[in-house]
């Protein structure tokens, strides 16, 4: 990965708890997934064409 990021310390100068780390880490992993989640349906729909319907079953 090109952006990796380190948990920073707060700007209290308190070292952030390990359960702050690990809850920070998954919001952004979670975000990360949803944005890769819309980029490929976004690319599914557009390799549909018109007026095709996804098939479920």
């Amino acid at each position: 990965m090109s952006e990796e990021t380190v948990p920073q310390q707060g700007g209290t100068g308190q070292p952030k708890g390990l359960l702050q780390q690990m809850e920070e880490l998954m919001a952004a992993l979670n975000a990360d997934l949803s944005a890769l989640d819309a980029d490929l349906q976004a690319a599914g729909d557009a390799d549909r064409g018109p007026g095709e319907e996804e098939q479920v079953g």
